[in-house]
């Protein structure tokens, strides 16, 4: 009997230590996830020479690249929470972990392909940012998986030093991390084939339509469906009106 009752303590106080751990770690993350929509807002702040106002918006290139040189681009996704500048970075990790100004935090940055040109002027860039939990960075992307949120979101602005464009959203798709990295869907001169995989299996019909020569720009997050799902949003730059 006292054996059994000192069981039962010692499998309630292990029960109550894992409570107790994961109540830690998901403040710990909370924290650090509010550390970093703040240095986004103080970034926003300091690159936006009119923040809130009803007239079209502006990026401060020269301010932002004060704060970090790796700046190509601010993408904003009207109505939604992706108002974020665009980073440019020798590899696929650095920005994965670390926010625009240098400081190493879960939220990231989003950033470009590094096999794709800096400033938009290829045939495809790729923008590559984390689906987050509290729905920040990409996480809003799994919106395009219906009808209904495209309909509500059918462009994205992109600022950028050589000139602003509307991004015109031509499919959303899901595809496996192995099959993109197979098909090699990150180089310009394999566009046909992504073209042609998203409009097969693309989540929304688009009134858009994409024309020979137009650069494309693909937003990447990653995906639940599977092991390894990834969800690619695939648009065409419009120059901005």
């Amino acid at each position: 009997m006292k054996g059994r009752r000192i069981a039962a303590i010692t499998v309630l106080l292990v029960s109550v230590a894992a409570m107790a751990f994961a109540w830690l770690r998901l403040t710990e993350m909370d924290q650090v996830y509010r550390e970093g929509d703040a240095a986004y807002e103080d970034i926003g702040a300091q690159v936006k020479p009119n923040p809130g106002s009803a007239s079209p918006m502006e990026i401060n290139f020269e301010a932002l690249r004060a704060i970090n040189g790796d700046a190509a681009a601010w993408l904003c996704n009207p109505g939604t929470v992706i108002d974020y500048p665009v980073m440019r970075a020798a590899d696929y990790s650095y920005y994965l972990t670390h926010l625009p100004d240098g400081t190493e935090n879960a939220n990231g940055a989003l950033f470009i392909d590094y096999n794709n040109a800096p400033d938009f002027s290829g045939q495809l860039t790729v923008i590559y940012g984390h689906h987050m939990r509290s729905g920040k960075m990409f996480g809003s992307l799994k919106g395009y998986k219906t009808q209904s949120y495209y309909d509500e979101h059918p462009y994205m602005l992109l600022y950028t030093p050589q000139g602003d464009y509307r991004i015109e959203l031509l499919y959303g798709c899901v595809i496996g991390a192995g099959q993109w990295r197979e098909r090699a869907f990150m180089y310009e001169e394999n566009l046909p084939g992504l073209l042609s995989y998203a409009a097969h299996n693309s989540t929304f019909r688009s009134g858009a339509a994409y024309r020979e020569g137009d650069r494309v720009v693909a937003m990447s997050t990653c995906s639940y469906e599977f092991d390894g799902a990834r969800y690619v949003v695939l648009g065409v730059l419009r120059e901005a009106i």
